[in-house]
């Protein structure tokens, strides 16, 4: 006997002789706003006939009656519907599923034989309210489900993939200028809510090119933010952003975004207490950069020349400063704009001055840093930070309290939205450079206090 008999058969027509019987005639299939509860419909894409149990039978199912239609015993019905039953053979799913009429692409299967075709009752025409009710038990989750895709395919034809990147694109150019006057975190807010605008479009299906331009624009940005964050000293969720950017470059193919990437995250370490992880980092950047003349190349070298300065390699920090000159020198017009992908002459002043610096060479490192100065806004973090390389060259040249002295007065000209991160940094690294009794003089205690007070 069908199920379809069981449900549309009058029960008088079938006298109960057994507690089978009696069950026959009652059951009927799910309904279909138990169908569409999205726990249940979660539990079927599982295979996890627990909960399902459960809902039948607070619809009036009881235990026998799902034993009659699916096989089971009904000890392991009411079993698996107070823990779980997950995961039967496939003869045990189509079993569960045609005797309780679920539609088979609920649970991975192809459609079961009675939706594609629909039997009559015992050779008699059904009812209309017997016919609607039928294909409300069996079609309102697919038609629910295809009308939910066709939402996504309008979505999906409704996108506009090339001017929706260009707008990504434009934010990158746009941000790229730097920090325009605005505090880091000001800086900040702005990259992080063009970020989670355009992360979605990651997911969405493009072009071969302009797949490339989201994800090169996506990895600036994303290198933007890491970049702010270096500067503000939270050197931990820089160099996570780096990381990110780093992959998301990689998905432009374009060679030279990773090496920016990679070169401004080598920055992360170099500037915060570990070079010799910054030189790896900035070798890596090298070879992506490989033997072009891009901004890319000469910033990866500037920071392996101050890297392996740090690191006490003095061959290699003169080999990679002499490189950075060479390819800075020659670098064509789009490639040296003073914006955070660029590297400009007065970027390389800052790089060049530190590297020299470290290397103690303290009259070249002093022409680097009035260049950069004469280059830089005095409203920017980039003097601030050519004044304390000139401070660190005073204490090199003997005069550590002088260095202190030359230190406060750099510190004192900082904005105050560059007196943290790392400005701060770097001046900590100076005031530790000293001996204890330049750290003892009014020059010394100064330092300390206004460091303290930052």
């Amino acid at each position: 006997m069908s199920i379809y008999q069981r449900v549309y058969d009058a029960p008088t027509r079938h006298p109960p002789a057994r507690r089978g019987d009696v069950e026959r005639a009652t059951v009927r299939p799910l309904p279909a706003d138990l169908l569409t509860a999205p726990e249940i419909v979660d539990a079927l894409r599982r295979r996890e006939f627990g909960p399902v149990f459960a809902a039948a039978h607070r619809h009036g199912i009881s235990w026998i009656g799902l034993e009659e239609v699916t096989g089971l015993k009904s000890e392991r019905i009411s079993d698996g519907a107070k823990s779980s039953y997950s995961n039967p053979k496939i003869e045990t799913v189509e079993r569960i599923v045609d005797g309780l009429q679920i539609p088979g692409w609920m649970v991975g299967l192809a459609a079961r034989h009675w939706e594609i075709t629909p039997p009559t009752n015992s050779g008699r025409e059904l009812s209309a309210v017997n016919r609607r009710d039928l294909l409300t038990a069996g079609l309102v989750v697919p038609l629910a489900g295809i009308t939910a895709a066709r939402d996504e395919t309008e979505a999906a034809l409704a996108y506009a993939g090339v001017q929706d990147v260009t707008g990504v694109e434009a934010a990158a150019e746009r941000y790229s200028a730097g920090y325009g006057g605005r505090a880091p975190e000001e800086m900040l807010g702005l990259l992080a809510g063009e970020l989670t605008a355009a992360a979605p479009l990651l997911k969405l299906r493009h072009s071969r090119a302009v797949g490339k331009d989201l994800a090169r624009a996506m990895a600036q940005l994303g290198g933007m933010a890491a970049i702010v964050l270096h500067d503000m000293g939270r050197h931990e969720l820089a160099d996570q952003w780096f990381v990110t950017a780093v992959k998301t470059a990689r998905r432009s193919t374009d060679r030279q975004t990773v090496a920016w990437v990679q070169a401004r995250r080598a920055m992360v370490p170099l500037n915060y207490g570990a070079p010799r992880t910054a030189a790896k980092l900035a070798e890596e950047a090298l070879r992506e950069a490989g033997s072009a003349d891009t901004a890319a190349a000469v910033l990866a070298a500037s920071v392996a020349a101050r890297a392996y300065a740090l690191s006490g390699q003095r061959d290699q920090a003169v080999e990679a400063l002499q490189a950075a000159d060479r390819v800075a020198g020659r670098l064509p017009r789009g490639e040296s704009a003073d914006t955070w992908v660029g590297y400009c002459e007065q970027k390389h002043h800052v790089h060049r001055s530190q590297a020299l610096t470290s290397l103690g060479d303290t009259a070249a490192a002093r022409e680097s840093q009035q260049a950069g100065i004469e280059l830089a806004s005095r409203s920017g973090m980039t003097r601030t930070l050519l004044l304390l390389d000139g401070a660190m060259c005073v204490g090199r040249d003997g005069d550590p309290t002088g260095a202190c002295e030359a230190a406060v007065e750099a510190y004192g000209q900082a904005p105050g939205r560059f007196r943290g991160g790392l400005v701060q940094q770097r001046a900590l690294e100076l005031y530790g450079s000293v001996p204890e009794d330049a750290r003892r003089s009014a020059a010394g205690r100064t330092l300390a206090e206004v460091l303290a007070a930052a």
